[in-house]
């Protein structure tokens, strides 16, 4: 099929559309486009497997409902912006808060779902929201200002989340999980990637909470509270088999009060809280200050049920400038590894 390669006018960026949009979108061939006044969502529930919806420059307010696969979703980079309806949102997806939902179903995974090059900003809840999804691909978002997750998974494998921006929301600016509603054991990923992205601004930059075999490489990561969370407890199979290697994780100082899950937090780098065998190398941890307990550049602690890190490699680091340390080992495991790290001032001390 010969897709349609769509221009557009300078102008059409400043287009806000509000209320409710009603109205239908223009079709070409497996490609649906839609303007400003035109609602996404009736060119996603209109569109085959395999189809791209491409929205042109404007302000959409509206919630939108994914559920089927090999959908793309395509925007014009930062001039498309979704923004919560104005009226009660329709559908189950705004209505619990969410911009974009993505979901498949237990035991029925929904495959090959691409979400490309927009904005999703303002959310009560997450700016993205996927679940029981297989190879969904998250490129070029920006997620800001939503009032839990920027961009969220969980119960999904394979999934990529490549050159986003996440900001100012309320909790984490990218999170991906087993599951956010019930304790289990950590979810094989099978190779999720959470690559190349910048997250500043939020509660914590990157959480991984339960899960395994995944990257997380070659991020961005300032002027949250915490930079990145790698969470697991007592449960099996344990979190980690992952790598968290070549980020910038620096001057994470925003201050965040304490939550039923976590203490006050500010000043935290990189965290490691009750998970196994993960890669910690080629990091640039900087300037991470704080007094809670899980402040400074590179830190293991125990979980708050009392779980230990084991086996975690932590090698060719720099980190400089962290208080009240650049490398803290706050946990009685033995098996852990801290190995040609630059820094000056560890807990315990002779780790640099």
């Amino acid at each position: 099929m010969v897709k349609r390669q769509l221009k557009y006018a300078g102008c059409l960026a400043t287009v806000l559309v509000t209320g409710l949009v009603t109205a239908p979108p223009s079709q070409a061939g497996d490609h649906y486009t839609v303007h400003p006044g035109e609602s996404i969502q009736k060119a996603v529930d209109a569109a085959e497997p395999g189809d791209t919806v491409d929205i042109a420059p404007g302000v959409y307010r509206e919630s939108v409902r994914i559920d089927k696969p090999g959908l793309t979703l395509r925007g014009a980079g930062e001039w498309t912006v979704i923004r919560p309806a104005e009226t009660r949102a329709a559908d189950s997806c705004g209505q619990q808060g969410n911009g974009i939902c993505v979901l498949g179903t237990a035991g029925h995974r929904l495959r090959d779902v691409g979400i490309h090059s927009l904005t999703v900003s303002g959310f009560r809840k997450n700016g993205i929201w996927a679940s029981e999804t297989d190879r969904l691909r998250v490129r070029g978002v920006t997620s800001r200002d939503n009032g839990q997750w920027g961009i969220a998974q969980q119960k999904s494998i394979r999934g990529t989340f490549l050159d986003n921006s996440a900001s100012g929301n309320g909790d984490a600016g990218i999170f991906l999980a087993n599951t956010v509603e019930e304790e289990g054991g950590a979810l094989n990923t099978r190779g999720a990637r959470i690559d190349r992205n910048t997250v500043t601004g939020n509660r914590i930059g990157i959480t991984v909470r339960r899960a395994r075999h995944l990257s997380v490489d070659d991020n961005e990561v300032t002027g949250n509270c915490s930079g990145v969370f790698v969470v697991g407890d007592e449960s099996r199979p344990r979190a980690g088999a992952l790598t968290v290697n070549r980020n910038n994780v620096s001057e994470n100082n925003k201050s965040c009060p304490a939550t039923k899950r976590l203490p006050a937090l500010q000043g935290s780098g990189i965290v490691l809280t009750g998970a196994e065998d993960a890669r910690v190398e080629k990091n640039l941890v900087r300037g991470n200050v704080g007094n809670s307990p899980l402040s400074g550049g590179i830190v293991l602690f125990h979980s708050f049920v009392k779980v230990l890190n084991e086996r975690h490699v932590l090698e060719g680091n720099v980190a400089l400038d962290n208080k009240p340390a650049d490398l803290a080992n706050r946990d009685t495991g033995k098996t852990n590894r801290f190995e040609a790290n630059i820094c000056r001032t560890s807990q315990p001390a002779g780790m640099c």
